[in-house]
């Protein structure tokens, strides 16, 4: 009975499980399993997408195994090939360190931080040779002598077998030495994880990230130790429910956000999206999932009043019952009351030399428009408001604006403020 609901936990939310006999057998062991996720803190934010995997990490820990947090700091500095059509800029070592710290303060919303069930490891610390809060230099630190005795472990031949590697030789797009190295990096970061422990059991990871995972498992039996199972977790789509879920894509929903912020952005998910963000990103009862999409199916519940249920109930998670309630109230005073929010954030303007405020520069400087000409296709579409009244010019007056309340689209308000 305890073995069963502990794999009904483990499988719900799943992609694969390579393999569940395996796993099975490790679960009976009746000992604390190593349970291994790699992040490379290639942006300074977690969204609800890596959400996902972090929350399955959460599972097994209330099962009583432990987290091995590892930190991908030598490997961010290499870039992950995974599902790229192109090769990765290269981050600097100081980007990827105050990446790090954040990843490391947002994760303790989600995971236990006991010392029996957490552990934070940098990859850094086998491929750069020293503790990581000791180094002031990255990629030029990394010890070739390690990379010879990795390579010897893995064929050419079977690196190119994986999809994306395979598509951009095709298509004739250039393949870096150095992304061909990444799967080996990672699958030898489960080495280490082994040789520290005694054993890595599970290696979690999105579905994108299979072939990486199972790399691990063949280095693992190659350097002598049991393979690992190898979790896979299916890739969130962000709020244009298209694309996965990116900061670069602008379709994401950052977990540090303010929680108004949150709550619209997962009002605006699509409908079809709303039984997947309720099981991957929330504890939602299986009988309740079933339940809510029968009726979302047969339209005897509103699809708006659930995802208000699942906005209010994410922002719980990472701000709180108050905020949460406080987060919805605003959300109905403002789209369906058509009233302005309590709050807002306030923003100095200052005229130029007739007086004039430049809503383009303004727009971009806030982060409500990513460039100049996206500030002025918002302008066009009719998307800027002053005080309610549509603005189609580029300018408006500083005497006009002085006091008077910014919106773009239906979630963006600023209070506009004398410097």
């Amino acid at each position: 009975m305890v073995l069963t609901a502990s794999l009904n936990l483990i499988r719900r939310g799943c992609g694969d499980i390579i393999s569940e006999a395996e796993l099975t057998r490790k679960l009976r062991l009746g000992r604390q399993l190593i349970i291994k996720a790699g992040f490379d803190p290639t942006a300074p934010d977690l969204h609800l997408g890596h959400t996902v995997l972090l929350r399955k990490l959460r599972h097994f820990q209330d099962l009583g195994h432990k987290v091995i947090f590892l930190i991908g700091d030598a490997t961010g500095l290499v870039g992950d090939p995974s599902g790229q059509t192109q090769t990765r800029r290269l981050l600097t070592w100081e980007e990827v360190r105050a990446n790090a710290v954040t990843y490391q303060q947002q994760v303790r919303t989600i995971l236990r931080t006991d010392r029996t069930l957490f552990e934070v490891r940098y990859n850094s610390e086998w491929f750069l040779g020293r503790s990581p809060q000791n180094r002031t230099q990255g990629l030029e630190l990394f010890d070739f002598s390690k990379w010879v005795a990795l390579a010897s472990k893995y064929t050419v031949a079977r690196l190119i077998e994986r999809d994306d590697f395979a598509r951009r030789l095709k298509a004739g797009k250039p393949l870096s030495l150095l992304e061909l190295f990444y799967p080996l990096m990672q699958g030898y970061d489960s080495v280490k994880i082994a040789e520290q422990h005694g054993h890595c059991d599970v290696e979690l990871g999105g579905s994108d990230q299979t072939f990486n995972l199972l790399v691990g498992r063949d280095l693992l039996r190659e350097y002598g130790h049991e393979p690992q199972v190898v979790l896979t977790l299916p890739l969130l789509e962000g709020t244009d429910g298209v694309h996965k879920m990116s900061k670069s894509l602008g379709n994401h929903v950052g977990i540090s956000e303010p929680p108004g912020e949150m709550f619209g952005k997962l009002m605006s998910i699509a409908d079809a999206l709303i039984i997947r963000y309720l099981t991957l990103l929330t504890d939602t009862d299986d009988a309740v999932l079933q339940r809510v999409a029968f009726h979302l199916k047969d339209r005897t519940l509103n699809p708006r009043d659930i995802k208000a249920d699942l906005a209010a109930e994410i922002v719980k998670m990472y701000h709180g019952e108050a905020a949460a309630q406080q987060a919805r109230e605003e959300f109905r005073k403002v789209f369906s009351k058509r009233e302005m929010p309590s709050t807002m954030p306030a923003v100095s303007v200052r005229g130029d030399a007739k007086g004039a405020v430049n809503l383009v520069e303004l727009l971009v400087q806030e982060g409500l428009a990513k460039t100049n000409n996206d500030a002025r296709r918002l302008i066009r579409q009719k998307a800027v408001k002053l005080n309610g009244q549509v603005l189609t010019a580029p300018t408006v007056p500083r005497q006009q604006a002085i006091g008077a309340v910014l919106q773009v689209g239906p979630r963006h308000f600023r209070k506009l403020v004398a410097v």
